[in-house]
């Protein structure tokens, strides 16, 4: 799957440093996060794919309180790193259906030297 990176609202920073959502990322996922996420708009001729990962089973991040968001996660690599897209919950989404969030154990943009706009592509 291809797109260019984009700017996010920064709120994965505060779900991706929560103690729960670290535990289970290092549970599930076998690595825990780095604050934040990598965020992709996907190419408009891999929305039917990214539709289709909608489907698909997913790891799930479940909160023990809940009102808190739950979230599904799907492993992927990025220029041979071991990352999850992150799917949250439809009502705490804020981006739109074209955009993908990506967690790793590192900063994506400062190890893989990338910014807003660049191309990438992420194997699912």
């Amino acid at each position: 799957m291809s797109g260019i990176i984009v700017s996010g609202a920064g709120k994965a920073a505060y779900f991706t440093a929560v103690d729960w959502v670290r535990k289970q990322c290092a549970e599930k996922l076998h690595f825990e996060p780095y604050p934040g996420t990598l965020n992709i708009q996907v190419d408009e001729n891999c929305l039917a794919l990214l539709e289709n990962l909608q489907t698909k089973p997913t790891l799930n991040l479940l909160s023990p309180d809940p009102n808190f968001c739950n979230a599904r996660t799907l492993p992927a690599s990025l220029s041979n790193l071991t990352v999850a897209i992150i799917i949250p919950d439809k009502a705490v989404n804020i981006h739109g259906q074209n955009i993908l969030e990506i967690m790793a154990p590192v900063s994506l943009k400062k190890t893989l030297s990338l910014t807003d706009g660049d191309r990438i592509s992420l194997i699912v």
